[in-house]
């Protein structure tokens, strides 16, 4: 006899389970396991060519020691040096606007192979200069700095592009933070290549290059975007990747109803726009929900350098000297690296916990802080007393900036610009943040040199404050959002709700539970 039988002769009632007649609670496409996994390999696979951009930042680093040796046979003078340190953010503009007309014009997966193969050019060439004319030597050195900016523009789109199209709202975040934690390992890769070559930058080329051709095979299987296939009327083929990428096979034909209901979204705000007058791209920055991202990601990028972050990237080593830290400045590189590689992986998780805008205002009010502390460092006594306060500060102010201000831009850039403008939109985006780049890097070395060290750390330190204003004044949230939502609150000016709100309310199609 079993219990309910027992409780039956006792006169008791049976117990019941509740909740046993409701059906299980799966995750919807594009959020099961299978799904998830295909997204990931694709963003990795897609990313591992965005090395190369850390590595062409990191470069001087490592190399310029060497270089501006005059024990060497040839070796380059301070002004050529500070060319070679920043041509390459000249040259970034150019590949930014190469970005943006290859995406739309051959795709994300095509673009990534042009970037991986150019790349490798330029550091063949970075590997193979004269060795006895100074002249000639020089500018084999510039060409090749010049190509890897080119590299370093046509990389900055394609891989988030590539990654917010084929994700879903709630995996988005993680996924296009992989640029950013490329480029964070390329740099960390080059400075510890430095610490232990320090008198070969010939063989390091040659290491750079060897990568870029694993990462050049890495791009070949790659599935391209639904989004751009679809725009370019290759109906089947988009079908067949939205089906890979929300975990089913790569049929001809969609069967789940919310993975069609999804693709009919995309299709039906892709016709719409098509039944429209099609404008220019110039012409299209008359509409707000164009020159509003356009405006905020140009002057985010603008921060982004005005504040010192690829500064100290670029000169870490000589920085870690000046600002009075005393340990191996090769050493203290890699410690920066890595701090920043450490600090860039949870990114995904943090931005999605906190939000971009509160991401944004701990980060520059950080950086503030930090700056502070290093301008202050040799004047005001207390500071001075504090054990390895430089150390301290100059690592803080690389953990905390990528807490915000280095990941926000590339990472919104992916986010923020409508679907019919999102390449040339990104490339221009880009093009602007990368010549402010090469203007800070270039007249770097002349700056400190006219009003010295400390006084530069106090104006990242003011240009940080700066920024913290405009990220708490300017800078929208768009954690769980779609990327159609984020477009329409550019075209119809209305504020967002609350996030609680906001996470309740989400009008997300192909998130919505089969229960709701």
């Amino acid at each position: 006899m079993d219990e309910q039988e027992r409780n039956l002769q006792n006169g008791k009632q049976p117990r019941i389970v509740s909740g046993l007649d409701r059906p299980l609670k799966t995750p919807p496409p594009g959020e099961q396991f299978r799904a998830v996994r295909r997204q990931v390999v694709a963003v990795i696979l897609a990313n591992v060519g965005v090395f190369s951009t850390g590595m062409t930042l990191a470069l001087p680093t490592a190399t310029l020691h060497q270089l501006k040796n005059p024990k060497e046979s040839v070796y380059l003078t301070t002004s050529q040096a500070s060319w070679f340190a920043s041509v390459n953010a000249l040259a970034a503009p150019l590949g930014g606007l190469l970005s943006g007309f290859l995406l739309d014009k051959i795709g994300r997966k095509r673009s990534l192979i042009v970037l991986n193969v150019l790349t490798i050019l330029a550091w063949i060439l970075l590997a193979t200069p004269s060795g006895s004319d100074q002249a000639a030597f020089f500018w084999q050195l510039i060409v090749s700095r010049f190509i890897l900016g080119i590299g370093m523009g046509l990389a900055s789109a394609p891989p988030g592009v590539y990654a917010a199209e084929i994700s879903v709202p709630r995996t988005r975040g993680s996924l296009i933070l992989g640029t950013s934690i490329s480029v964070a390992g390329g740099i960390t890769i080059l400075y510890g290549i430095g610490y232990y070559i320090r008198d070969d930058f010939r063989l390091i080329a040659l290491i750079c290059c060897g990568y870029q051709l694993v990462s050049l095979l890495c791009v070949l299987p790659l599935t391209e975007s639904h989004c751009w296939l679809l725009s370019k009327k290759r109906v089947t083929e988009a079908k067949r990747s939205l089906n890979y990428f929300r975990g089913f096979s790569k049929s001809d034909e969609i069967t789940h109803p919310l993975v069609l209901e999804e693709f009919q979204v995309l299709q039906k705000s892709l016709q719409q726009r098509d039944a429209e007058v099609k404008v220019s791209f110039w012409a299209s920055l008359k509409e707000p929900e164009v020159h509003k991202p356009l405006l905020i990601l140009m002057s985010l990028f603008a921060f982004q350098q005005l504040t010192g972050i690829f500064v100290v990237i670029v000169y870490a080593a000589e920085i870690s000297l000046d600002a009075g830290i005393e340990i191996d400045p090769f050493m203290c590189a890699l410690l920066i690296g890595l701090a920043r590689l450490v600090t860039t992986c949870p990114m995904g998780y943090i931005l999605e916990l906190w939000g971009r805008r509160r991401a944004g205002i701990i980060s520059t009010l950080g950086m503030a802080i930090c700056m502070l502390m290093l301008a202050g460092h040799s004047k005001i006594d207390f500071l001075r007393d504090i054990p390895y306060l430089p150390v301290v500060a100059i690592v803080g102010f690389i953990v905390l900036s990528t807490l915000g201000l280095y990941t926000l831009p590339f990472f919104m850039i992916s986010e923020l610009f409508p679907q019919r403008v999102r390449g040339p939109a990104s490339g221009l985006t880009v093009a602007v943040g990368m010549f402010i780049s090469f203007v800070c890097l270039k007249t770097f070395p002349d700056l400190k040199g006219a009003i010295g060290m400390r006084n530069c750390f106090v104006f990242f330190g003011v240009m940080a404050i700066l920024a913290l204003v405009f990220v708490y004044w300017a800078l929208p949230e768009t954690r769980r959002r779609t990327l159609l939502e984020i477009e329409e609150q550019f075209r119809s000016g209305r504020s967002s709700k609350s996030r609680s709100q906001a996470d309740v309310e989400m009008k997300e199609v192909f998130v919505r539970r089969p229960e709701e």
